[in-house]
């Protein structure tokens, strides 16, 4: 698969330029006198790395505090754009891995697959699901975990291959993206309607949070995410 991934943005999603021009009020001083800038802010000789400078700290919280705004003027799509995926005859999933579970996320939510970054934790963290702020492009991007979202343990990852890479999914949450770590993504697969209406309701996995059913799908089980609940409990953990 060829990466990064792109997705075109819809009427319901905030791509990162979006984010970016959101952030415009905010100093981003990192990017400029900072750790990514010419290295000139005297602060620096204090605390070493931006991350640990409370005008870094002030900024991600200001992050956090726009998905509380943005959800309190979130708006339903249109409903002709409703109808549009009601007649679809297939459905586009990306499918990717953590642990030894195998995932599938409508590609609909997707506006990135990107690289690993760093991820700083925040003090006072508002929940348990939330692991800080990674910087994508000079922006702050909120970063969760999805393991404690969906209420399961995952199994410690082998190390990186040149075959198994983890990436970072960019999602296009409810009130702004979001990052999600995964150890591995397999590619974005297009799943006809009436596989997606047969696969499996009975199993365990199926039984589970934000689970819309379970694929059988090249020797695999694939837990298919319903993403509907899912993004809203992501926007949950960031307000």
């Amino acid at each position: 698969m060829a990466d990064p991934v792109h997705n075109q943005a819809t009427p319901g999603q905030n791509t990162l330029d979006m984010i970016q021009q959101d952030a415009t009020p905010i100093d981003d001083c990192w990017n400029r006198i900072g750790v990514l800038g010419d290295k000139s802010c005297p602060l620096l000789a204090e605390h070493v790395h931006c991350r640990n400078c409370s005008v870094y700290a002030a900024a991600a919280t200001r992050l956090l505090d726009r998905y509380a705004l943005a959800q309190q003027e979130r708006r339903q799509l249109p409903a002709e754009q409703s109808a549009e995926s009601a007649e679809a005859a297939s459905q586009s999933l990306l499918i990717f891995r953590m642990g030894d579970e195998w995932l599938a996320l409508a590609t609909r939510r997707l506006i990135e697959v990107a690289t690993v970054q760093p991820v700083h934790s925040l003090p006072h963290q508002r929940s348990r699901a939330l692991l800080g702020v990674a910087n994508v492009r000079g922006a702050l991007v909120a970063c969760l975990s999805l393991s404690e979202l969906l209420g399961v343990e995952v199994a410690a990852a082998p190390p990186s291959t040149a075959r198994v890479t983890p990436r970072m999914l960019i999602i296009a949450a409810q009130g702004g993206s979001v990052v999600v770590p995964v150890d591995e993504v397999d590619g974005v697969h297009r799943i006809a309607d009436r596989q997606l209406a047969a696969a499996s309701v009975a199993s365990s996995q199926a039984g589970a949070r934000f689970t819309r059913c379970v694929l059988a799908h090249k020797g695999r089980s694939v837990r298919v995410l319903d993403d509907e609940p899912l993004l809203a409990a992501m926007t949950r953990s960031l307000t």
